[in-house]
């Protein structure tokens, strides 16, 4: 079947928004920088320009990074407390500028304003969770004998040089500014030049609470420019990123060449297990909640789905029907469930995955097909019959595809699972507490969960392992990268 955009799909609410110019914000100063080079910035529901992302220079970056190093300090030596009261004011301005921000996001990112809200939501929680850790952040004293102290201190480790993606314009940055000035450090932030005016009002937050202007630095550029120039530079100490598999490599390799730590967040392929003992159609309605959101294009998103031989029938059929029931559309729309993919290269790389497994002998059971008229809409696509070497099943599609293989053995089901070097995510269906046991141990994923599709939570860490990165977000374990640990042995005299 093919499915078509929803009636009201291009009438988005009449309350009327208004897409902020966008600066780049270095040592306390919003700037167009110094050179004259703009990007266009595009609506993927509409496809019509919003505005334009100015793009850094090599002076910019090194301004940014001049004022990275004069923040550090003055962050660093700042007491706990103001630091503290200064991050949670923050948190307190998301979230009352929350509704207006998420429709900014919705209008440059696409995704469903409920989800934008959501994301919002999620950040300012963020924040106030890294905060308290950042107070919970010592050391220890070691027992010696008389007239010796041994401790052991933990400090921040420096200057941030962090880059983020634009499928989750607030999320993502959030995670990287939150755990550096958690932690003490400053930070320059290179973020999405394609959801640029997010990131712009987040840093706005961080502002009008009082943040020194230099401990918080935003640019935008050529991203292998501003890589390239920043993380050599002596002056950054740690290296933060999330997005590809190639780029991350690349970026380690950089930052391992300087002997500079890196926290690595990169892609991933979650395979999906569905066992015998569960009811197929909640699994399948689960599932699809999970997958369809923010169009897929989400690095944990539920990626191939293996399930058992004998549900296989009725867990494809409910796949399809709750595909079949998504109302796609403009996400400003009352009603939206998805929005579009986030430009005209996510759309072709889709279609293409879609087409290569048909060429290979998939069945496309439901959508296939890019949505008629502006934006960049493509119908949430079922597919089964779907070989081994398609590249669905090897690359991460980032998208709404949803390729669905049976299996007969829970050992096959696992190898296949385990397959592909990516390590991110990993989800299970089964009321087997024994299974659950088997499925915990042998799932290679660094994030595994079991008979639901929800998403990160700032109380636990996040992260991969294999080529889906290394490194942790969230949780206790969330500032331990922004962090280096010092042993101190003092003797009273000699």
């Amino acid at each position: 079947m093919s499915q078509s955009l929803s009636p009201t799909a291009r009438e988005p609410e009449t309350v009327e928004s208004i897409y902020p110019e966008i600066a780049m914000y270095i040592d306390g100063r919003w700037t167009d920088g110094s050179g004259s080079r703009r990007e266009p910035i595009v609506n993927p529901a509409t496809e019509e320009i919003l505005g334009f992302v100015p793009l850094a220079e090599k002076s910019d970056l090194d301004a940014a990074l001049a004022a990275a190093e004069r923040g550090f300090v003055v962050w660093r030596d700042m007491p706990l407390d103001k630091r503290a009261h200064i991050l949670h004011r923050a948190a307190t301005l998301l979230r009352e500028r929350s509704a207006e921000i998420a429709r900014i996001m919705t209008m440059e990112q696409g995704k469903a304003l409920p989800e934008a809200r959501g994301e919002l939501a999620g950040v300012a929680t963020t924040l106030d969770w890294n905060c308290e850790e950042g107070l919970r952040a010592h050391g220890r004293i070691i027992p010696r004998g008389p007239g010796e102290t041994l401790s052991v201190v933990r400090e921040p480790v420096g200057p941030v040089a962090a880059f983020t993606p634009w499928n989750f314009p607030a999320g993502s940055p959030m995670r990287k500014i939150a755990a550096s000035l958690s932690a003490g450090c400053s930070i320059v932030i290179k973020a999405s030049e394609e959801t640029p005016a997010t990131a712009c009002e987040l840093v706005r937050c961080f502002e009008d609470a009082g943040l020194p202007g230099s401990v918080l630095n935003l640019v935008f550029g050529v991203p292998a420019e501003v890589s390239e120039h920043l993380i050599p530079s002596p002056i950054v100490r740690l290296v933060a990123f999330t997005g590809s598999v190639p780029v991350g490599k690349s970026l380690a390799a950089m930052a391992g060449a300087a002997m500079k730590p890196s926290m690595m967040e990169l892609g991933g392929h979650a395979p999906v297990i569905v066992c015998p003992d569960v009811d197929p159609v909640a699994a399948a309605r689960s599932s699809a909640r999970a997958k369809f959101a923010n169009a897929g294009q989400v690095c944990t998103s539920p990626s191939r789905f293996f399930v058992h031989e004998s549900l296989f029938e009725s867990f494809v059929d409910a796949f399809v029907l709750a595909a079949e029931q998504i109302t796609v559309g403009n996400g400003l729309t009352t009603g939206v469930q998805m929005g579009p993919l986030v430009n005209e290269r996510r759309l072709s790389s889709v279609h293409n995955l879609v087409e290569d497994a048909r060429r290979r002998g998939a069945k496309v059971l439901t959508g296939g097909n890019r949505l008629p008229g502006p934006g960049f809409f493509y119908a949430p696509t079922v597919l089964t019959e779907v070989p081994m070497d398609a590249a669905v099943m090897t690359e991460e599609p980032f998208g709404p595809i949803v390729p669905i293989v049976p299996y007969a053995d829970l050992d096959d089901a696992l190898r296949l699972a385990n397959s592909l070097p990516f390590g991110l995510a990993a989800y299970a269906f089964t009321h087997r507490a024994d299974t659950v046991d088997v499925l915990t141990r042998g799932l290679q994923a660094g994030i595994l969960s079991v008979n639901h599709a929800g998403g990160s939570v700032p109380q636990a860490p996040s992260g991969g392992f294999k080529e889906s990165g290394f490194g942790r977000e969230g949780g206790s374990e969330g500032l331990d990268g922004y962090l280096v640990t010092k042993r101190i042995s003092h003797r009273m005299a000699i």
